[in-house]
């Protein structure tokens, strides 16, 4: 589904996975290349430590690659497109006892290889690094993103190239 910004900002902000562990949606660009995420620290998402639960840092960048790159495929003429988490790996670097910043950005670079390579093969799975920081900029996590994204109409796309 081809959605704004802004309603792709709202639909997270109250997708129960990111509300009740105080994940919040700050920012999604009008062009969908970044979007800023920050993880409250609250009763809700803290472990035994007082630190913020590790399973909330990795909820925070489940979505985000995945949901950012469908829709600015959308925008680029390929509308019909499965993209999804394919794995993860992520380090605990450093406790975090302080609410956590991050940033999703799409450069350049990766938005015309994944472009190419779905229009050429109809599919591409690319990994993406993030890295998690609490307000005063001490790394405390970071993970590695495998995205699995693929064009449910290429094989249809591609005989019809074939009978033309």
């Amino acid at each position: 589904m081809r959605l704004s910004p802004k309603i792709l900002k709202w639909v997270l902000r109250f997708y129960p996975p990111f509300f009740f562990q105080r994940i919040w949606v700050v920012k999604v660009s009008a062009d969908f290349r970044q979007a800023d995420i920050k993880i409250t620290k609250s009763f809700l998402n803290i472990n035994s430590n007082k630190t913020i639960f590790g399973g909330t840092m990795f909820a925070a960048v489940d979505p985000i690659h995945t949901l950012l790159l469908d829709q600015l495929l959308k925008r680029r003429g390929i509308k019909t497109t499965v993209t999804w988490l394919k794995s993860a790996k992520i380090e605990y670097l450093k406790p975090a006892r302080k609410d956590l910043l991050f940033s999703i950005i799409l450069n350049d670079a990766d938005i015309n290889e994944t472009l190419s390579e779905v229009n050429q093969n109809g599919k591409i799975v690319k990994t993406f690094a993030i890295e998690i920081r609490d307000k005063k900029g001490l790394l405390c996590a970071r993970s590695l993103n495998e995205i699995y994204i693929r064009d449910l109409t290429f094989e249809r796309k591609k005989a019809n190239l074939v009978t033309k």
